[in-house]
C-alpha cells in the first residue's frame, strides 16, 4: 500500500530546526507530508519566521491571553482542525500539552525529546544527563499523552556523551539526530506502519493502520 499523504500541524516555540528538518525531509522526497500550519506560542519564535518565508500558513496564540491551560489547548486544537491537520508535530514546544488536545488528535500527537526516554524527561535533558554522568545519550521521537515525555516511543537514536561535552556541544550532537529520526518517525505513520500495543509502538513491515 503506498504512503499517505499527511495533514501535519507543528507546534514550535523556538528556532524551529525540527521544522526545517520536515520540511526539508518533505522536499528531498524522504517524507510524504504537508505542512498545513505552524503555531507558535511566541511572536518572536524563529519558528514562525521559517514557516512564513515558506509561505506556511501560522499561527501566534498566547497562553497569557487565557485563563487556563485547558481554555488555551482548545483554542490551538481548533486552528488546528481548520487547518485540516492530521498529525500534531511538537517540534521545540515549550508548552505541557493538556488532554484537551490530546483528545482532539488521540494518538496523533508527536513529539520530539532530546534524551533516550526514560532517561531526563522534562526541561533541560542535555544537563541532567551530564550531572547523571551518563556516557550514552540521545533523542526520542515519541507519541505525547497525559503524561509529560512519557508516551508510548516510536524511535531513538543514541549519541556518545564525550568527556568535554557541555550542555552546548551535547545538544548540538543530539539535534542533529532528533532532525533524522523525526522525519523517519513521520515517515512511519505515513506509510501505515505503527501499531500502539499498550505503551509499547510496534512497527510493521508492511502497511497497518495505526490503532
Amino acid at each position: 500500500m503506498p504512503s499517505r499523504t499527511l495533514s501535519l500541524g507543528v507546534l514550535a516555540s523556538g528556532r524551529g530546526s525540527n521544522l526545517q528538518a520536515i520540511l526539508d525531509a518533505i522536499a528531498q522526497g524522504q517524507l510524504s507530508a504537508t505542512v498545513v500550519l505552524v503555531a507558535g506560542d511566541r511572536e518572536e519564535a524563529q519558528a514562525v519566521q521559517r514557516a512564513r518565508a515558506a509561505g506556511i500558513p501560522t499561527a501566534v496564540v498566547s497562553p497569557k491571553a487565557f485563563s487556563t491551560r485547558d481554555a488555551y489547548d482548545a483554542e490551538i486544537a481548533r486552528i488546528l482542525r481548520e487547518a485540516g491537520a492530521e498529525v500534531v508535530v511538537l517540534a521545540g514546544y515549550m508548552q505541557i500539552v493538556t488532554n484537551r488536545l490530546l483528545h482532539a488528535f488521540p494518538q496523533r500527537v508527536i513529539n520530539i525529546h532530546p534524551s533516550l526516554l526514560p532517561a531526563f524527561p522534562g526541561l533541560h535533558a542535555q544537563r541532567q544527563a551530564l550531572a547523571h554522568g551518563v556516557k550514552v545519550s540521545g533523542c526520542t521521537a515519541h507519541f505525547v499523552d497525559e503524561t509529560v515525555d512519557s508516551g508510548a516511543i516510536i524511535l531513538q537514536a543514541a549519541v556518545p556523551v564525550l568527556e568535554d561535552d557541555t550542555e552546548t556541544s551535547l545538544a548540538e550532537r543530539i539535534l542533529a539526530e532528533e532532525h533524522r529520526i523525526l522525519p523517519q518517525a513521520l515517515q512511519l505513520y505515513a506509510d501505515g506502519r505503527l501499531s500502539i500495543q499498550g505503551r509499547r509502538v510496534l512497527i510493521a513491515p508492511a502497511a497497518h493502520a495505526l490503532t
